[in-house]
């Protein structure tokens, strides 16, 4: 929850209370020992008309990175990532970013939102952002989005042809169906933060909600498994079944129902899930849907000539 403070207050005022909030948002989660923590766009914006308008960028401006090195001394200190998303203005730019503060502190790099709203880009300066960003972290390759992104087909696409297997989405907006989309269309997970009163929520391959904030939890978290692949049913009810048979609770087959997609996941550290898809030949959504277009193209082909 974003604190409210007067336009009369002090800036460093203003920045102790902004790390004393987060501190003890963080000690909600901590427990869980999460591999990442997500926060939301702009989360140490102060959230007052003052601030927003003709303080905000005094605000950003003397408060530097105090911020984010207070974020960087509690991932090292708990052995965590934590994706930054805020405000920056550096000898880089103006720009609305989301930095990934690694398990010893240290920047591993940032994404920019490639989608500012025009009066964000003309009133307020934010930069544009000119493309998706990937960081390969110790646990899986992760991509990110901020807000109004989430609307725009050409930035989901290039995602699309990076294959992340987690998207973190910071924002005030929630993006609705939008957000379950982009998940079960990148064959990803989705952690997307949001500031509340819209809940944040973890969201499957499938586009399966698994676990939002409530009214009394602003925070959410679950443990997810990146060792996974998606499937499409047709011509592999057999194989599933075999993989099942041999190795009972060590291979996880999920069925959200409706879909026609499953959610195979490797629960061994003997194997992966690339393995049990290639020692079944099960045949993986994208590569399903693929074959049925070139069969379509070939059907029409023969039909014209």
């Amino acid at each position: 929850m974003p604190l409210t403070i007067g336009a009369d207050v002090s800036v460093d005022e203003v920045i102790d209370r902004e790390i004393a909030h987060w501190a003890e948002r963080l000690e909600a989660v901590l427990p869980d020992r999460p591999d990442i923590i997500v926060l939301p766009e702009a989360a140490d914006r102060p959230d007052s008309t003052g601030f927003r308008t003709d303080r905000q960028h005094e605000y950003y401006v003397h408060r530097g990175m105090r911020v984010r090195d207070y974020f960087s001394s509690r991932a090292a200190e708990n052995g965590c990532y934590i994706a930054y998303s805020s405000g920056l203005i550096d000898d880089d730019g103006k720009r609305n970013a989301t930095q990934i503060i690694d398990r010893s502190g240290a920047i591993v790099g940032e994404y920019v939102k490639n989608h500012p709203t025009v009066p964000e880009n003309e009133e307020i300066g934010l930069e544009y952002g000119t493309g998706p960003t990937v960081f390969n972290l110790d646990f899986g390759r992760v991509g990110a989005a901020i807000c109004f992104d989430l609307n725009f087909e050409e930035l989901r696409a290039q995602y699309a042809q990076a294959k992340p297997e987690l998207i973190i989405f910071s924002s005030e907006y929630h993006g609705s169906l939008m957000q379950n989309y982009w998940a079960y269309s990148l064959r990803a997970y989705v952690a997307a933060c949001i500031r509340p009163p819209a809940p944040s929520a973890i969201i499957s391959p499938l586009g399966e909600t698994l676990k939002e904030s409530t009214n009394y939890f602003p925070h959410v978290t679950q443990r997810i498994n990146l060792d996974f692949a998606v499937a499409h049913l047709d011509g592999n009810w057999e194989k599933l079944a075999a993989a099942r048979k041999k190795y009972g609770p060590e291979v996880g087959v999920h069925d959200p129902g409706r879909l026609g997609s499953v959610l195979i996941t490797s629960e061994s550290s003997d194997f992966s899930a690339a393995d049990i898809v290639k020692e079944f030949d099960i045949e993986l959504l994208d590569d399903f849907l693929n074959r049925c277009r070139r069969h379509r193209a070939g059907k029409l082909a023969e039909t014209a000539a």
